[in-house]
């Protein structure tokens, strides 16, 4: 019998070339090229492309995903009229959750499980998942739907079908960036859940399905709309000393820090709370930024442990007017690359995820037939 580690923690599961994690030095890798460099340089639809492809794209390369992104964002009618039927006080993770779930009867490839035919499905979700979420966010909200655009990016693209407003380019650039740092991340929950799905041979949407699924509980995805219902119910900066003192005398979690790799901080967090610091101060919100500094300090100094992507996430959104029960929606929107390039890795060398548990029930019972037993 293998030893039995609690929660797979340090167990290797795979072997990957998509992302790398030194958990140690605090540093994220997408196929070679550190974090930093791309969000700075490069843009969500070039990362798409080196996660697909292992390699940065020419410039016609990248025109091309760009041109078929903007072909696959409009969503079919029956899908459509399905989104229509749920009730508006779903949660939007099960909106989505099922809507994924749903596409496939009407994707023409849904069956094949081929590497040609997975590609093309991997572009087909990657563009209609942000067109899912904005078209469910404005049914429930008693509007209709707005239709994607073709002249515009995918960050753009949402903060438009959201919105019916051409953002600004700060902000879509803002967005855009956010997408980057949250495009991959090794073996998380959720991107096991989609390997297991594909090691079945089933298909990418089931796999996508099983990873937005896990995606929705706030031990992974949910905790950025938990961060941001805590700034939330804080409401300003000279209240964070009691409440947080207050939640650590009590051990209450601190939504937003600590996490199982890294032991020093998420690189991703170095550039989100510089994003969020930016942000607030051009929207006139410069508040969500100072009660989340003051917690980061407090936190850090009293439980030794760091922001992670979760933490200043929660308020970059919340200033670019997404609302707080889309912020995991807004996750999903860019790990869906990481998903779907995972499944293709999965698929290129597969072997169906078996894992063992370690039996620690009685053995050895004697079968008492129920009109004897007390």
């Amino acid at each position: 019998m293998s030893t039995f580690i609690k929660g797979l923690e340090g167990v290797v599961v795979a072997q990957s070339q998509l992302s790398y994690i030194d958990g140690q030095a605090g540093q994220l890798i997408y196929r070679g090229y550190h974090i930093h460099d791309l969000a700075t340089h490069s843009s969500f639809e070039e990362v798409a492309y080196l996660l697909w492809n292992g390699r940065l794209p020419t410039r016609a390369e990248l025109d091309d995903l760009k041109h078929q992104l903007a072909l696959n964002r409009q969503l079919p009618n029956g899908l459509l009229a399905i989104l229509r039927s749920f009730p508006t006080t779903a949660a939007p993770m099960a909106a989505l959750r099922t809507a994924v779930s749903a596409a496939a009867m009407f994707d023409p490839e849904a069956e094949d499980v081929s590497l040609e035919a997975s590609r093309r499905k991997a572009i087909r979700l990657t563009a209609q998942i942000p067109t899912i979420v904005a078209a469910y966010e404005r049914l429930r909200r008693g509007e209709e739907p707005i239709l994607p655009r073709e002249d515009l990016d995918q960050a753009a693209n949402y903060l438009y079908m959201q919105t019916g407003q051409v953002p600004d380019p700060e902000n879509a650039r803002a967005l855009d960036r956010y997408f980057i740092l949250l495009a991959d991340h090794g073996m998380n929950a959720s991107t096991f859940a989609a390997r297991v799905t594909t090691g079945t041979l089933a298909d990418m949407h089931s796999a996508i399905t099983s990873a937005i699924a896990t995606l929705k509980g706030p031990l992974h995805g949910g905790a950025n709309q938990k961060a941001m219902e805590m700034l939330l119910e804080i409401g300003q900066p000279d209240k964070v000393d009691d409440y947080i003192k207050r939640a650590l005398a009590e051990k209450r979690r601190i939504m937003g820090f600590g996490h199982r790799v890294y032991k020093t901080e998420d690189p991703r967090a170095t550039v989100l709370r510089r994003m969020s610091k930016e942000l607030c101060e051009k929207m006139g919100a410069t508040k969500w930024y100072e009660i989340s500094r003051r917690i980061e300090e407090l936190v850090t100094t009293e439980k030794k442990i760091y922001p992670n992507v979760d933490f200043y996430s929660a308020s970059v959104l919340y200033v670019l007017g997404i609302p707080v029960d889309l912020f995991t929606p807004m996750f999903a929107c860019s790990r869906i690359v990481g998903w779907t390039a995972h499944v293709l890795e999965q698929l290129a060398d597969n072997r169906l995820i078996r894992p063992r548990a370690e039996y620690v029930g009685p053995k050895d019972l004697t079968y008492v037939p129920i009109d004897e037993r007390g």
